[in-house]
């Protein structure tokens, strides 16, 4: 079963985003802000967390900064509508796994995120 949290300030977000990723493999959690986030991470262990980069309380920059070397395996996938390379460069340096600008297509990120967890069970075999 994988985890997923989802953390956006906009619930029509969430929304979408957990009715596109629903399935029977998976178990969805939300959170409206990245304080809320953050505590989500520690409670619930997710596989992958999908963090808006603007959020109130905490910013997604600030969530991955504060989760520091206690990220362990979790990926990190950074959501926003500032689409500059410059604003990809810093999603990265930040410590994000992957990043998609606003708006996406619900099967764009499907596709990514089947991505995602394709390749991390290809690691953990290898291993």
């Amino acid at each position: 079963m994988r985890k997923i949290l989802i953390a956006d300030d906009e619930i029509s977000l969430r929304f979408l985003i957990s009715e596109t990723l629903d399935d029977d493999d998976s178990e969805i959690y939300q959170a409206k802000d990245g304080q809320e986030a953050l505590e989500l991470v520690y409670e619930k262990k997710p596989d992958l967390l999908i963090l808006d980069v603007m959020m109130p309380k905490l910013t997604g920059y600030e969530v991955i900064e504060k989760l520091g070397t206690d990220k362990g395996n979790m990926k990190i996938m950074l959501l926003t509508a500032k689409a500059q390379l410059s604003d990809r460069e810093k999603a990265m340096e930040s410590g994000a796994d992957y990043f998609l600008t606003k708006p996406f297509s619900p099967m764009e990120l499907l596709d990514k995120v089947d991505n995602i967890f394709q390749l991390h069970s290809k690691k953990e075999e290898e291993l």
